[in-house]
């Protein structure tokens, strides 16, 4: 077959070396084991459709460098892409990706990249109506803390992307207390969030200038219908397999369709275990772990 049928997709970082070896790349890559943005899957799909329709001889070729999640999100949402309008000859492809997808994908998937499929199979499918109204974050509330520190508790702090760019990051919470306490971080004026939303909550260690991850949770507004949401263990990207994070854990969040207090949300403030450091300058805190991501890769392709 000739290499002029082939069309190279990279979901990874951008890469020099890739573009020598083919010059037909298109570039749609995303961090490891995040979701991409709603729309980038539905240009994905349509992109890998016209080439694939183009001519019958013509083949997608998926590049990906790390773990197998980001192929089995653009292998699970073209199932669906092209269920609308596949016909009886192509069961059989659609049978083999299936196979894929359940037997060496699914097994490494995150939550969120889970979540982002549902959300386009069901926009496809009309099951999923579009929420267009603003949303305004106030509350993020940890139910059970994890246990991050040698006497239990941990030290909690938000950063909020908002399409990849942070918009905002709270102070750090220190908690004392047994798994069965709760925290609320309190955002005040509510945060006006639209699109695609990426929350990380991290743990800042004690005496370390490190961090690590407690969990990471990825969403779209415009599947957000209600004006309270809450994420199980299960749901929360790494959390799901992490037992620093009790089983019966939840991340809740409250927002409204206003910036303004919500009136009747005393119940929510933290009790004097609680302290916060609004020191939001230290570079532990700023430190942005996505802004380098689409500067181009000089790597090569050995031992990928």
């Amino acid at each position: 077959m000739s290499v002029l049928h082939f069309q190279l997709f990279n979901l990874s970082e951008k890469r020099y070396d890739i573009s020598k070896l083919n010059p037909k790349v298109l570039d749609f890559g995303w961090p490891d084991h995040h979701a991409p943005a709603l729309d980038k899957i539905c240009s994905i799909c349509k992109a890998m459709d016209t080439w694939l329709n183009a001519d019958p001889h013509n083949v997608v070729v998926l590049h990906n460098k790390g773990n197998r999640g980001r192929t089995g999100v653009v292998v699970a949402a073209y199932m669906h892409y092209s269920n609308i309008s596949a016909s009886a000859d192509q069961a059989l492809d659609r049978f083999a990706m299936k196979r894929f997808y359940e037997d060496k994908v699914l097994p490494v998937g995150q939550p969120s990249q889970k979540r982002y499929i549902q959300y386009f199979s069901g926009l496809l499918s009309g099951h999923i109506k579009i929420n267009n109204k603003p949303l305004f974050l106030h509350h993020v509330i940890m139910h059970g803390i994890p246990n991050f520190e040698s006497q239990g508790g941990c030290r909690p702090f938000l950063k909020i992307y908002q399409a990849m760019q942070p918009v905002y990051t709270s102070g750090i919470y220190n908690v004392q207390g047994d798994s069965h306490t709760s925290i609320c971080i309190t955002i005040e004026p509510g945060l006006l969030l639209k699109g695609d939303i990426l929350l990380k909550c991290y743990h800042k260690r004690f005496r370390s200038p490190s961090r690590d991850v407690i969990f990471r949770v990825q969403f779209h507004t415009c599947a957000v219908h209600d004006l309270g949401i809450v994420f199980g263990k299960d749901e929360l990207d790494e959390t799901f397999r992490d037992e620093r994070f009790p089983e019966y854990g939840k991340v809740e969040f409250v927002f409204s369709f206003g910036p303004e207090k919500i009136q009747g949300m005393d119940h929510l403030e933290n009790g004097p275990s609680v302290s916060v450091d609004y020191n939001t300058q230290d570079p532990l805190i700023r430190w942005d772990s996505y802004e380098n991501f689409n500067q181009r890769c000089e790597d090569n392709m050995e031992g990928e």
